[in-house]
């Protein structure tokens, strides 16, 4: 996997956990995934983005995940994001402002409709 789609996918996952703070279920479910992926430089940078402006992280990597996933198809923006639902369904939750947040990112990738008809789904 090249590194910038370990970036965006470290990101998406580490911003939709750090939403209301990273507890440690969501510490724990965060590095099993990349210890999975073997992203560990990407978690670093990852943490990092997000350290730097804790308040503004969401919406400054916008434009770096726009870049990454909407140059994949839509199966795979569908794919990715769905994982993110999944993985924070893990803690054994999901907040509404954790939803919102990953359906504000569906828009932005035009796969909005297919995100909300599988997580409706579940």
């Amino acid at each position: 996997m090249k590194t910038d789609i370990k970036k965006a996918l470290v990101l998406l996952k580490s911003l939709i956990f750090h939403y209301h703070g990273l507890d440690q279920d969501e510490k724990k479910i965060l590095e099993k995934y990349v210890n999975e992926i073997d992203a560990w430089e990407e978690y670093e940078w990852a943490s990092d983005f997000i350290a730097l402006d804790y308040l503004s992280a969401f919406e400054r990597s916008k434009e770096f995940l726009g870049k990454v996933f909407n140059a994949m198809p839509e199966e795979k923006r569908l794919e990715y994001l769905l994982d993110t639902w999944e993985s924070n369904h893990l803690k054994g939750y999901v907040t509404e402002m954790e939803t919102t947040a990953m359906i504000n990112l569906a828009k932005d990738w035009s796969i909005e409709k297919m995100f909300l008809t599988k997580i409706n789904q579940s």
